[in-house]
């Protein structure tokens, strides 16, 4: 084990320890963008097959969503009640679309998925704007088919649970620091079951030391989501994740149609 660890090209893994590290923060903070950020760079700029880089960014989640977890567990950002109602479904959705995603092409639905998130972020910069220190969290009544849809969305396209569940959430009322919190753990199980999916259907040669580059960066980011995610006021939370949904989902769309 040393001595693999000592023949590792750190210079040549560095940079996906970066882009691990920087996804990971903003996900735990924001509750979204680690898959699409990681996504984004094996598919654009690495060329890695939609099914393996899904695959890879997955198992990178399985570690860096239950670090993230527990952190949020630890400072009360968890709503259990909402957690149990997008969890389940979710689980369900990712299984369906790593299935899919092994078996069959579903890159053509991307671009309307961006460019429903894209509006959704503009909203929810308007949302921010407004945002006032009485404003009343409501309990979100759209969740199960929310879970489902998001879940199915994030294993096909390799990132999306954030995006959709996160923004949905928020736009329906939910409190901005509970919603990051109880989608960032809910995660967890949900890359846990769409990992096991692709690797009894494509195998283990999907995760290579890219994939490790990107664990390492992750992990030693977890723990700090939890903490900026308590400690920000959460109109300044809506901007932020209006803001990251906006700049990723229009990147993802110019990346789609080029």
């Amino acid at each position: 084990m040393i001595e693999y660890i000592a023949n590792v090209d750190w210079m040549s893994v560095a940079p996906y320890i970066a882009v691990g590290f920087a996804a990971q923060l903003v996900d735990g903070a924001l509750g979204m963008a680690f898959g699409v950020i990681c996504s984004t760079l094996l598919v654009s700029v690495m060329g890695v097959a939609p099914a393996r880089a899904s695959a890879g960014v997955h198992f990178v989640e399985m570690f860096t969503t239950g670090a993230s977890g527990i952190s949020h567990v630890l400072h009360k950002n968890i709503d259990w009640k909402l957690f149990a109602r997008i969890a389940i479904p979710g689980v369900i959705g990712g299984c369906t679309g790593a299935y899919l995603l092994a078996s069959i092409h579903t890159e053509a639905a991307r671009p309307f998925v961006m460019g429903y998130l894209t509006l959704i972020g503009f909203y929810l910069l308007y949302k921010a704007w407004g945002f006032s220190h009485e404003h009343k969290p409501r309990d979100p009544k759209v969740t199960m088919p929310l879970g489902l849809i998001g879940g199915f969305l994030d294993a096909s396209g390799g990132g999306g649970w954030g995006p959709v569940v996160t923004s949905n959430l928020l736009i329906q009322g939910a409190d901005p620091r509970k919603t990051i919190g109880t989608v960032n753990t809910a995660e967890f199980f949900l890359t846990v079951a769409v990992s096991m999916t692709f690797i009894l259907t494509i195998g283990l040669e999907a995760f290579t030391v890219v994939t490790g580059g990107l664990l390492i960066g992750g992990l030693l980011a977890a723990p700090f989501g939890a903490i900026v995610a308590k400690r920000i006021h959460p109109r300044i939370l809506l901007f932020a994740v209006s803001i990251v949904l906006i700049a990723t989902s229009l990147f993802s769309l110019y990346k789609a149609l080029a």
